[in-house]
């Protein structure tokens, strides 16, 4: 089974993401594409450049003026840093985007909140599993191609988004890479199993919000569109198969 890796921007300076990367693909070559983020990087550039970055529910809005930034950053710097330190350690990385061979087709989410921001609505998998048959580790930036441009404009999508949406056309395994060890209660514990109704007790009383909501809205999106399991996690989730908070559309039967 394949299984779709989605690394956040922050969790991508981990030290031990590398090596952890390295040693899962020599345990299953040719069964691993990652996503990545980017959001930091295209924050600290707009900020550079005198525009404040702007969120609703943890996605981030997107001008016109934004486009090519954001493509930069994610298709650009952070793709080939990534794709850079693990061929450097050994690993056969191909960097590729959402706009690649048509992978990924989106529409914009709402033009006057959103911007450039954009949902998947399509996925062309041929790419990833020609890469993957030949035992290339591909890894993607979630900038996708506009479905409704006829001038091949982009769109900025959500890399929680992307991966979902990867991981159902797959029908592989979930892996949402963060810089926590899963979903965590009001304790601060790791809540080993969370379905729909629970997230919305979590919602209501605060203790899930902005970036982890848009985790677990892309999670049940996945597993809705065929994807096999889902799991929110750390790097060491990669390679503990027990670890991280795994997502299930039907309540828990303990």
């Amino acid at each position: 089974m394949i299984t779709i890796v989605k690394l956040g921007g922050r969790v991508q300076s981990d030290p031990a993401l590398i090596a952890t990367l390295r040693d899962r693909w020599s345990s299953e070559p040719g069964s691993l594409c990652l996503v990545h983020g980017g959001g930091d990087e295209i924050s600290g550039l707009q900020r550079e450049l005198g525009r404040e970055p702007s969120f609703v529910n943890g996605r981030r809005i997107t001008t016109h003026e934004d486009m090519d930034l954001v493509r930069m950053v994610l298709s650009g710097s952070a793709n080939k840093r990534l794709v850079g330190a693990l061929v450097a350690a050994g690993v056969p990385a191909v960097g590729v985007s959402g706009e690649d061979g048509g992978l990924i087709g989106a529409e914009q989410i709402d033009e006057s909140r959103f911007g450039r921001t954009g949902r998947p609505t399509s996925v062309d998998p041929t790419l990833i599993e020609t890469l993957l048959a030949a035992l290339f580790l591909p890894v993607i930036s979630p900038v996708a191609r506009d479905a409704k441009s006829v001038y091949g404009e982009a769109l900025n999508v959500n890399g929680d988004d992307a991966a979902a949406a990867l991981a159902g056309a797959l029908e592989g395994e979930l892996l949402l890479v963060a810089d926590v060890e899963g979903v965590m209660d009001g304790r601060k514990n790791r809540i080993p199993t969370l379905d729909p109704t629970q997230v919305e007790g979590l919602v209501a009383d605060g203790t899930v919000n902005q970036g982890m909501c848009a985790k677990i809205d892309a999670g049940f999106a996945a597993l809705s569109a065929g994807a096999k399991s889902v799991r929110i996690g750390s790097v060491e989730s990669l390679s503990d198969h027990d670890a991280g908070t795994f997502l299930s559309l039907t309540p828990s039967m303990t």
